[in-house]
């Protein structure tokens, strides 16, 4: 299960815990349809949404209709884990895949934190680690350049994905358009599919027909001036920091 993979990352949960979360995938489900929105700003949440398979984005919108994607759900990461404790969303929730979403009621969690402390400690670390990374995206978009900018959020992606076990080597899935990841960098999508190629050209990184593939990670990790402490995650294989 997606959600223990991201968990044993930063905490050491028991058995029990285990076996615990794993109900949690049991819970009703909403499968929801590519480029539609499983929340809206404005909305007020009733259930605490688990993504059980598919990607999913953050995203706020200008007046003018201009999109700013400001973070990327995937499989294993609650897409609003705190949002029943406040009155209405601050944020849309866009589907990016086609998406299968199990609905938790708010009470069913907190009775499973005071079962298990060990999970509410778990996935109180998981928030202190998604405000990490909020940090270093706000970095990225304020002081890295556009070729940084972009080869640093493909390491990140690479990294949180291995976490959940759906990295092959050096390739995994990758739904996303130029366009998302223009709206996640604040580039145009002619910028970005410059820079692809030149990664490309580099021998840093191939994307073709939804398949990510990065041949030479500690190469890009170096160029992005990537350094995975902000992820707080042992990562397996070779995902070296670099300053």
């Amino acid at each position: 299960m997606p959600l223990i993979r991201r968990l044993d990352t930063c905490f050491d949960l028991s058995q029990a815990d285990r076996a615990a979360l794993e109900r949690l995938a049991g819970f009703p489900a909403r499968d929801i349809e590519p480029r539609r929105d499983l929340a809206r700003e404005g909305d007020t949440p009733h259930h605490i949404r688990l993504l059980v398979d598919g990607w999913a984005c953050r995203y706020k919108t200008t007046p003018d209709g201009h999109r700013q994607i400001v973070g990327f759900i995937l499989p294993g990461d609650f897409c609003d884990f705190s949002g029943h404790l406040l009155s209405r969303m601050d944020h849309s929730i866009g589907a990016i895949t086609r998406l299968r979403v199990a609905q938790i009621a708010p009470e069913t969690l907190d009775a499973l934190v005071v079962d298990h402390p060990g999970i509410g400690r778990a996935l109180w670390r998981r928030e202190l680690v998604s405000a990490s990374i909020q940090r270093e995206w706000l970095l990225s978009l304020g002081q890295r350049s556009a070729y940084e900018r972009l080869g640093h959020l493909l390491v990140e992606l690479f990294c949180r994905l291995r976490t959940t076990g759906v990295v092959n080597h050096d390739h995994c899935a990758f739904p996303l358009t130029q366009n998302d990841l223009a709206d996640a960098t604040g580039l145009t999508s002619v910028h970005v599919n410059r820079t692809l190629r030149e990664f490309r050209l580099q021998g840093l990184v191939e994307l073709d027909r939804r398949i990510l593939r990065l041949p030479d990670l500690d190469g890009l990790m170096k160029v992005s001036g990537f350094n995975s402490a902000y992820l707080h995650v042992d990562e397996e294989g070779p995902v070296d920091a670099y300053v």
